[in-house]
């Protein structure tokens, strides 16, 4: 019988929810949520050594959001700390499907959800492949 491994790297980062993050109870606001994905996913990159910066920069690639999607399992408030868990389960192609999981200061689980963004070259939007130097930091986890 064959032993099946599941390959995937995750990293989390930590944040205090601003009070402009938050609506008149003092609930961090629903549209807010996508932006801590993405700090969670640039916090993910740079954990890894490799900058959006340089792969917009010098490579002329970036990555827009081709679809979203947000489960609100239980409210966060003002000032809590808050941890965003950014998990890839799948080496990148065409497109590459980031997985989130935020915990509120208590550690329950409060929100899931999922990012795809696709490669595009900066200057026109034509789809490419990713950087071969983001695979190759990618690949020790597959």
């Amino acid at each position: 019988m064959a032993i099946s491994r599941i390959f995937m790297i995750s990293k989390t980062v930590n944040i205090r929810v601003s009070y402009k993050d938050t609506d008149r109870m003092g609930v961090v606001y629903h549209g807010n949520y996508p932006t801590y994905f993405e700090i969670g996913r640039v916090a993910f990159m740079r954990s890894l050594g490799y900058s959006y910066k340089v792969m917009e920069d010098e490579l002329k690639v970036c990555m827009p959001v081709r679809s979203l999607e947000v489960k609100y399992l239980k409210p966060i408030y003002f000032d809590e700390r808050i941890t965003v868990n950014t998990t890839l389960k799948n080496l990148p192609r065409a497109k590459v499907r980031f997985y989130y999981q935020i915990s509120n200061e208590a550690g329950s689980l409060a929100v899931e959800g999922t990012v795809d963004l696709v490669f595009v070259k900066v200057t026109d939007f034509t789809p490419v492949r990713p950087p071969p130097d983001l695979i190759q930091c990618l690949e020790p986890y597959f």
